[in-house]
């Protein structure tokens, strides 16, 4: 089989820097068996090819060639200010058209939809081969407080009702999305990007060494993640008298605004901001911790979820993604953007070592049971399947 998958980055040619962990362990999976081609919109500034994991990577890139009557102006301002998303889907298209004349595609695949998806749909429909969706990230949503989501304009709702009501099938990480899906009357499968066990090898759940509860969090500081909610969280739990030493791990979208709040809150001295850190580097800081801490508005996972349990590490988060399902037995939770909620859940687990070991071994055992390996298996039995009968919907379902 001839599969090509559309992303929007994270095939990075060196493997740990730009990469999603997820969908390369997917990837490597999917070329084991199949002829891969993974089309990504801008993981290099140009136009260029390689192989990652088994896989043929078409990076189609930020180039915008130039032309008479384009201003000098246009021509200077930088590739994530010029690059017109309808060219950038034109491009990739035709690219995948392309490929399809040295041999033909037998499925297109997007990870995320939004733009990923409108590509497959277009690939898919001229080419005659079905084209599958997996809900990724924010599409679902309207954050409109904070400019995030698929669903905050009409025309991205109108074009995001045609491809899924098009799609050979759609799936999606965890039940929060299924629900939000089955709403809007597509039917969809729950296959949740697991992590890939033979570089990322489990190591069981272990009591805690010191009196001060290790903490992390693993994240972009940005907007859904909500760094905000967590920091006025560790600063309710200080003030409770918990001994806690939080690292965080991310790259800074937000110009130091968080780092400032953690200063405000009187937090300087127990709160790390570290910065980004590749997977071998991220590893013995996860292992190191003896729960990792989440406060996003929205996850269609998160991965890092997975990660900790696969390494014995529990975790506490806000209600979104799989921290709803996992909850109470293998995570605990508060409402999104509730401090006091979150605060105390952690004082609970730093309180009460048995339940941190509790939690620990249902999250170490369910995330090894939904590994990179079942992930992989369950996108080929999709690809394999006939397309499920969708309940009836309407346009205004859908919107």
């Amino acid at each position: 089989m001839k599969l090509g998958i559309i992303l929007p980055g994270g095939v990075d040619r060196s493997g740990e820097e730009r990469v999603i962990p997820a969908f390369l362990a997917l990837i490597e999976r999917l070329a084991r068996e199949h002829e891969v081609h993974v089309f990504v919109f801008h993981q290099e500034p140009e136009p260029a090819r390689w192989m990652l994991r088994g896989a043929h990577i078409h990076n189609i890139g930020d180039h915008w060639p130039s032309a008479p009557g384009r201003s000098a102006l246009a021509r200077d301002q930088p590739p994530r200010w010029r690059r017109p998303t309808g060219w950038l889907r034109l491009r990739t298209t035709l690219a995948i058209l392309k490929e399809h004349r040295t041999a033909p595609f037998n499925a297109m695949q997007s990870l995320f939809s939004g733009t990923c998806g409108q590509v497959a749909a277009i690939a898919g429909t001229l080419l005659r081969i079905p084209y599958h969706v997996h809900i990724a990230g924010g599409e679902l949503v309207a954050l409109n407080d904070i400019g995030y989501g698929g669903r905050r304009r009409v025309r991205s709702r109108v074009s995001e009702a045609a491809v899924l009501r098009g799609a050979g099938g759609v799936t999606a990480a965890s039940t929060p999305i299924l629900e939000s899906l089955h709403k809007l009357g597509i039917h969809a499968t729950r296959i949740p990007l697991g992590v890939d066990l033979d570089r990322w090898r489990p190591l069981a759940p272990r009591p805690r060494t010191q009196d001060a509860i290790k903490l992390i969090h693993v994240a972009s500081l940005n907007p859904v993640k909500d760094q905000t909610t967590l920091l006025h969280a560790l600063a309710l739990l200080k003030g409770k008298g918990v001994r806690f030493d939080m690292t965080v791990v991310g790259v800074d979208t937000l110009n130091g605004r968080i780092q400032r709040l953690a200063e405000d809150l009187g937090l300087a001295a127990c709160v790390h901001f570290i910065g980004f850190r590749t997977q071998s580097a991220l590893r013995p800081l996860l292992a190191d911790a003896d729960l990792l801490v989440m406060s996003s508005r929205h996850e269609a996972g998160p991965l890092v979820l997975l990660e900790a349990a696969v390494l014995g590490v529990p975790s506490v988060g806000t209600a979104v993604g799989h921290y709803v399902e996992w909850a109470p037995h293998a995570a605990l939770t508060a409402p999104p953007g509730d401090a006091h909620a979150l605060a105390d859940a952690i004082a609970r687990i730093a309180h009460d070592e048995p339940l941190r070991q509790r939690l620990a071994t249902a999250a170490h055992y369910r995330a090894q049971t939904e590994d990179a390996d079942a992930t992989a298996a369950a996108f080929i039995r999709q690809y394999a399947s006939p397309r499920p009968q969708k309940a009836a919907t309407t346009n205004a379902d859908l919107l």
